[in-house]
């Protein structure tokens, strides 16, 4: 079963109590709502969102075992204001982001996250959205490509994969997870294939945070999500790499000087040496908090 990462601090950085409504706008398996459906149970309610349809499935069966109220929506969390709408909700006590995406979807080949799994290169956390990886290996131009695979993956041969990629694409597949792992492996220095990371680490995360749009995602999600708190509720979000993690602390830095929230966690909380023997995903996991004034 997936592991939640930071469970630990995310429920005692929410300051949850029962009969409170809280918003999970990132459901996935369920994990985290679990944990708090139980602590704001039995008057409490719980609002999972989630683009992912077969999370939703999930975490029903997770959360129905829990029992307590509950709502599940096929939303982006960067909707998450039409989702409260939909609901006639205006305000939440708290409401989290878990940005990264989930060991479920890692492990499932068939869905092309992961380089570790041969499957199509689709990488949509969404599957009813159009574009896949695919498409954009096929459809961006060199120049694109290096973009996306310098500034959304911090790759340093960024450029050298592009033009290998541009190179190959009229000569042989590239549809596949594995397809595309060779191509990397192929085109970088024999030192960099050997690394502590894999050298299509970075490339399928640029890939895949392209695909989804999941920067402009968390940009647009959270002021809506910190709009919808209640004086005094809280926001708390994970995020998985240093990208996602900027973004979040700049908005947090925002608000703190308008004078409209208080930042709870003066640097972000990571995992503890227990939690990383346990969970190793939450190597990179960073939680930031801030309280609405």
């Amino acid at each position: 079963m997936h592991k939640s990462v930071l469970l630990d601090s995310v429920l005692s950085h929410l300051n949850l109590v029962q009969g409170q409504i809280v918003l999970d706008a990132t459901v996935g398996s369920g994990g985290h709502s679990e944990t708090i459906l139980k602590r704001i149970s039995p008057n409490g309610l719980l609002i999972g969102l989630d683009q992912d349809p077969e999370a939703l499935k999930r975490a029903a069966k997770r959360l129905e075992a829990v029992g307590g109220k509950f709502v599940l929506k096929h939303f982006n969390f960067r909707f998450l204001d039409e989702a409260l709408s939909s609901l006639n909700l205006k305000q939440v006590n708290a409401v989290l982001l878990d940005v990264g995406v989930s060991s479920d979807q890692l492990q499932a080949s068939d869905r092309g996250f992961s380089f570790m799994r041969e499957g199509p290169l689709d990488m949509r956390m969404d599957p009813t959205q159009d574009q896949t990886a695919e498409h954009l290996i096929y459809g961006l131009s060199e120049r694109e490509l290096i973009q996306i695979f310098g500034e959304l993956g911090e790759e340093r041969y960024a450029g050298r994969i592009a033009r290998k990629i541009v190179q190959e694409r009229s000569k042989r597949s590239i549809k596949t997870t594995f397809d595309l792992k060779k191509i990397v492996e192929e085109t970088v220095p024999s030192a960099y294939r050997f690394g502590r990371i894999h050298p299509a680490t970075r490339i399928f995360q640029a890939l895949r945070i392209a695909v989804n749009d999941e920067l402009n995602a968390l940009k647009e999600a959270l002021p809506k999500a910190f709009g919808s708190l209640k004086p005094g509720g809280r926001l708390a979000v994970i995020s998985f790499h240093s990208l996602e993690d900027r973004i979040v602390k700049q908005y947090f830095v925002h608000e703190k000087n308008l004078g409209t929230g208080k930042i709870m966690t003066k640097k972000p909380i990571e995992a503890t040496e227990d939690e990383l023997k346990n969970n190793p995903r939450s190597r990179s996991a960073k939680l930031r908090v801030i309280e609405r004034s």
